[in-house]
């Protein structure tokens, strides 16, 4: 079924101007504002997948995600990262890595660590100041120049509690 034509009170009905005329026509066939068409069904997956924002496809994964710059800024956290330590993704924003991170050494820890060749584990600081231990992969990004670390985690402090016992 047709979307049906929703006039738009952003132009004046004053005016008869062919420009003015052409506006409201070009208006008037303007679906209602909500409605996306769903150019997906004549594209190709991989089309699609080529044109999703990354930051979209970051926080739909249920994988832990954090970006941070090499000043130890957190740029972007994803929900299953805040998940980990208890906290909004939002409000992860507002800190710094070593305010998360238990026992580091500074920014160039940081960088020197997410461009080591494996995974390391570290210690993270929930919310409620407990250790979450991490397997932390190494950066994403791996060329010189890339001005950010984007790094994913994985939880280890279950597994790594049930076999200390």
């Amino acid at each position: 079924m047709a979307a049906k034509p929703v006039a738009s009170s952003a132009v004046p009905p004053s005016g008869s101007s062919p420009q003015a005329r052409a506006s409201r026509a070009h208006l008037a066939l303007k679906p209602p504002t909500g409605h996306r068409p769903n150019r997906q069904l004549d594209q190709s997956p991989i089309a699609v997948l080529r044109q999703l924002p990354a930051l979209v496809a970051l926080d739909s994964i249920p994988v832990p995600v954090l970006a941070t710059e090499h000043d130890g800024s957190i740029l972007f956290t994803n929900s299953a990262f805040g998940e980990m330590l208890g906290r909004r993704p939002d409000d992860l924003l507002s800190l710094r890595f070593d305010q998360i991170f238990h026992h580091t050494a500074g920014p160039q820890a940081l960088v020197s660590a997410t461009h080591a060749v494996t995974n390391m584990v570290v210690e993270l600081i929930h919310r409620d100041g407990s250790i979450v231990r991490a397997l932390m992969s190494r950066s994403i990004l791996r060329r010189a120049d890339d001005r950010f670390i984007l790094s994913a985690f994985r939880d280890l402090t279950t597994h790594l509690w049930e076999n200390e016992r």
